[in-house]
Formats: C-alpha cells, structure tokens, sequence
C-alpha cells in the first residue's frame, strides 16, 4: 500500500472513531462522498486546492465556504486539517477508507456491478439481494457500464471479483480450448 493510503487510512480511522462516538457513521459518510464528488467534478476547486502558491487560509476558506452548511463538524475539521498538513490530495482516500470501515461497522459491503448496459432500479436491487446472501451483509451497489463485457455482469465485492459475464465466459472458453489443444 502506498504512503498515501496508509495515511488515509488514519484520518479515515480518526473520523470514523468521532463518528462512533456521536452516532453519526452513516451521516458522515454521505457528507464524505458529496465532498468527493463535488472535488472530482470540478476541476476548478481541484487545482485551487492543489497549487501550492495559494495560501492555505484561502483554501480552508473555500471549502467552508462551500461545505459549512452541508458537513458535519467533525468532517468539517478533517478536511481543513488534510489542508493545513498539505494532504488536500488523498481526500476520495479518506472516502474510501472511512467507507470500508463504516461498511464494516453497518454490516454492509460496498458493491461495483459492472453491466453492458443500464440496470432498472429493480433489476439492481436483484443484485444486491443476491449478493448480500452470497457475502452475509447488505451490499450498497454502484453501476459502472462496460460495453465490453457484451452481457451479464460483473460484481467486485472488496478484492473479490465475481464474473458471469459474456465477455468473461468467452475467456474461460477460449482458455479450455487451448488447454484441450495442448
């Protein structure tokens, strides 16, 4: 693991440890992801946050600008603190980290299905069933399309990758083939 997911993986613990205590690990996370989102989209705030010559006051000043209203406290706090030490760019690594903790601590597990094309609401929350039975917790599904794949899907539950697509049942064909003809 890099440097960097290491040490996002210690303010995602620090967070997730005040959000155990305030009840609020579900809450923080979804203040989490719209932070992330925000960050990602805009490639404006992205480069203000990032260029050095910008005054570290100004950035905080930004992002409680932006955020003071819709974030918690104590994200609020986390995310001036990754300013002030100049660690503004592994903000989606607290994401991440914070999620698989609080997925952990919820009895959920964070699901990427990927799909050919576009699941109904219906036929996704299917998926999720099937697989929270498969792993014993609630899975919280995101899509990915992959036009690539041809049909069926994908699932990727932490390192774990479970393929009932096209694309991969080709593969293990075209692989037997050429064991047979060895």
């Amino acid at each position: 693991m890099s440097r960097d997911g290491v040490v996002a993986k210690r303010y995602a613990k620090a967070l997730f440890q005040i959000a155990q205590l305030n009840q609020t690990i579900a809450e923080n996370q979804e203040q989490l992801k719209l932070v992330v989102e925000v960050i990602e989209k805009n490639a404006e705030i992205r480069k203000f946050l990032s260029f050095p010559n910008i005054e570290t006051s100004k950035k905080i000043a930004l992002v409680k600008g932006a955020f003071s209203d819709k974030i918690s406290e104590s994200v609020l706090s986390t995310l001036e603190l990754l300013i002030i030490r100049g660690r503004q760019g592994i903000i989606s690594g607290v994401y991440e980290a914070y999620t698989k903790l609080a997925g952990e601590a919820l009895g959920q597990a964070h699901a990427t299905v990927y799909t050919a094309k576009q699941l109904s609401a219906e036929e996704l929350s299917k998926v999720q069933a099937r697989f929270g039975a498969i792993a014993g917790k609630k899975i919280v599904a995101e899509q990915i399309l992959k036009p690539e794949l041809l049909g069926g899907v994908q699932v990727r539950i932490g390192d774990r990758l479970y393929d009932g697509s096209l694309l991969g049942k080709l593969s293990r064909l075209e692989q037997s083939l050429k064991t047979q003809a060895l």
